[in-house]
């Protein structure tokens, strides 16, 4: 049981209560119900209302207080509608999974708009939330940051393109992060995924029995965050440290189109969508 893991003084430095951002199924979901068996308190956020509540009556389940937020992260007043349902509550802890591809299309091809959102999803919403949440912590000498990374921020990959640079900004900022806040005793890990078996990644119909290629479960990345969080800034989900985008070469138009050919094995089938 993960919950052995997470004692009285893992509370105490993250706790007592956390947002999980993205929480509704898959990774988030995972985290969530971890957090919740650990005797966390837990602020709930994601935009489908039904599925969310599901989730919070499984945490809910484990004695813990659970609030439920139906947003879309990437509207501009996100921010001020988790701040003003959380005024009441120490926040020690924040998990940002909700970092999707909502837009897969080449970038010519696609709409702008669309390429927008996946921007404010991965870049505007978590750092406004970060903003605001930090500060807290920061005074009070304690406290985390999980962000969900991928693989993706490491090569450009096609119908990516948006996408895979976003998720390389991500990478950049939570080492920056990690460095203003370590003197502060706040913790920051961005947690890098490889590709991971989800109901998102189902509905979108991809490959995973591609051979030779790692498939990590939700729940074990998602331990993987919860207990790698204290060493920060990077941790590659397990399984993933010899995947080539990792690896040091100075040839990068070789490298981009190794993956690229992995990627569209992984792909095949698929179409170009927004969600």
């Amino acid at each position: 049981m993960l919950s052995s893991a997470f004692g009285p003084e893992w509370l105490r430095q993250y706790g007592p209560w956390a947002v999980v951002a993205g929480a509704s199924e898959g990774i988030g979901a995972e985290f969530a119900l971890m957090l919740a068996e650990a005797g966390m308190n837990l602020v709930l956020v994601a935009r489908t209302r039904e599925t969310l509540e599901g989730i919070a009556s499984e945490c809910g389940d484990h004695g813990v207080q659970v609030r439920v937020l139906s947003l879309d992260l990437t509207h501009a007043d996100c921010v001020s509608e988790i701040s003003s349902a959380t005024v009441d509550i120490e926040i020690g802890l924040l998990v940002y999974n909700a970092g999707a591809n909502t837009h897969s299309a080449e970038f010519i091809d696609g709409d702008l708009a669309e390429f927008r959102r996946v921007i404010d999803l991965n870049v505007t919403a978590p750092l406004a939330l970060i903003h605001r949440l930090c500060g807290p912590m920061r005074e009070r000498r304690r406290g985390g940051v999980v962000l969900v990374g991928s693989l993706s921020g490491y090569l450009g990959a096609a119908r990516h393109t948006v996408y895979g640079g976003v998720k390389a900004f991500a990478r950049i900022f939570a080492e920056g992060l990690w460095l203003e806040l370590r003197e502060y005793n706040v913790h920051v890990l961005e947690l890098v995924l490889g590709v991971t078996d989800t109901p998102a990644m189902r509905r979108i119909g991809l490959n995973l029995e591609v051979p030779g290629m790692h498939i990590s479960t939700a729940k074990d990345v998602a331990a993987q965050g919860l207990t790698s969080l204290p060493q920060g800034p990077i941790h590659v989900a397990s399984g993933n440290e010899n995947n080539p985008v990792l690896q040091p070469m100075t040839d990068r138009a070789q490298a981009i189109l190794a993956s690229h050919r992995m990627m569209q094995k992984l792909i095949e089938g698929t179409a170009p969508h927004s969600h």
